[in-house]
């Protein structure tokens, strides 16, 4: 399914200009323990809903940058500069 993608750089443009860095997710706060970091390396919530992102806008201005998503319906809800999002 193709949907528009908003760049806060140049714009909207189609998400076939993108490339999909995978959900936000917190790193673990000691690498001392390897099950979060395995955790962290691996495993995504991957739910149904609003979902925050990272892209790169790599047909455009090449920077990254963080959106928030429905999955069910890939309406996108907000974008903005990483750690940008309210």
């Amino acid at each position: 399914m193709s949907f528009l993608l908003e760049c806060p750089n140049c714009g909207r443009r189609p998400v076939d200009e993108y490339a999909y860095g995978g959900e936000v997710t917190v790193r673990p706060k000691s690498a001392d323990d390897a099950r979060a970091l395995f955790s962290y390396l691996y495993f995504r919530k991957n739910e149904a809903g609003p979902q925050r992102e990272w892209w790169f806008h790599s047909s455009g201005c090449r920077e990254w940058f963080q959106a928030e998503r429905d999955t069910r319906s890939n309406e996108v809800v907000q974008v903005a500069p990483p750690g940008g999002l309210t």
